[in-house]
């Protein structure tokens, strides 16, 4: 026999509990067991003003970053609409049903603004190597290096071809962000000093990136993201940003094997008297 319709009825009191809703095996939870954030307060506190209004708790910006990294979720637009809407990514964020979803504006200034002047991201990533090597998953005796092509958000038709671009006779003061980031990298060995040769086109978008055709096809802006990985557990230990050219790679190549040996190298014992 056919049932009959319900229409829903609103309930003056709900008892929900988002714990009973996510499930033991999510993702989530196993990443939720090893997360520690109790010192990015502490980290930001000078970035952060002592009079006005409250801010977004910064834990929360981080914790939402680790879902955008882990699901692929790369607009922050659509990040906080699935944060809003998923009761896994809720929990996860330590948000009621009730709480607010930080704007993904209020989002993108802290992450651009507060996150790189502070260097925030770094210090996490050094902490969690901490912790790996703290439960033995780094052994430090097998290392590998390599560099992967990452495309840059940029394209030929926005750039400007090398005998039209001068950096020199370009204020900072009037230049954008991405412009302001390049004319800093200009002295450093991985970016600006790697190579007098100067690349056949320049973004205007993000003139750091390389234009470059490695991948024996089109050629594209792009960068170099090299990692340190030790290869018994997979764990990455260093990570560095160059120009898409081998003497960039070389030298972050030097860089990353000394901190590999700084970070992996035991402590001295002290003699049995």
């Amino acid at each position: 026999m056919m049932g009959p319709r319900h229409e829903a009825q609103p309930s003056l009191f709900y008892e929900f509990s988002l714990e009973d809703h996510v499930p033991q095996y999510h993702l989530l939870r196993s990443i939720e067991r090893f997360v520690d954030l109790t010192d990015v307060r502490a980290h930001l506190a000078d970035f952060y003003s002592h009079t006005g209004r409250p801010s977004v708790d910064p834990e929360l910006l981080i914790r939402m970053l680790l879902v955008g990294y882990c699901f692929g979720i790369r607009s922050e637009r659509r990040l906080c609409e699935e944060v809003h809407l998923n009761l896994a990514y809720r929990w996860f964020c330590h948000l009621d049903l009730s709480d607010r979803v930080p704007d993904h504006s209020t989002f993108s200034k802290n992450r651009h603004g507060r996150f790189r002047d502070s260097e925030l991201l770094r210090h996490l990533f050094e902490m969690t190597v901490a912790r790996c090597i703290e439960e033995g998953l780094v052994s430090g005796q097998r290392m590998a290096i390599d560099a992967s092509l990452i495309e840059a958000d940029a394209n030929k038709q926005n750039s400007t071809p090398r005998e039209e671009w001068d950096a020199s006779t370009v204020d900072p003061a009037d230049a954008p962000r991405a412009v302001r980031e390049y004319l800093d990298t200009l002295d450093e060995a991985a970016f600006g000093a790697a190579s007098e040769v100067q690349p056949k086109f320049t973004s205007h978008s993000d003139p750091a990136s390389q234009w470059t055709a490695a991948r024996k096809g089109p050629a594209f802006f792009s960068y170099s993201d090299n990692y340190l990985i030790d290869t018994d557990h997979g764990v990455i230990l260093d990570v560095d940003p160059t120009r898409s050219i081998r003497q960039a790679e070389v030298g972050s190549t030097k860089d990353h094997v000394e901190a590999g040996q700084r970070e992996v190298r035991p402590a001295p014992r002290t003699p049995d008297r």
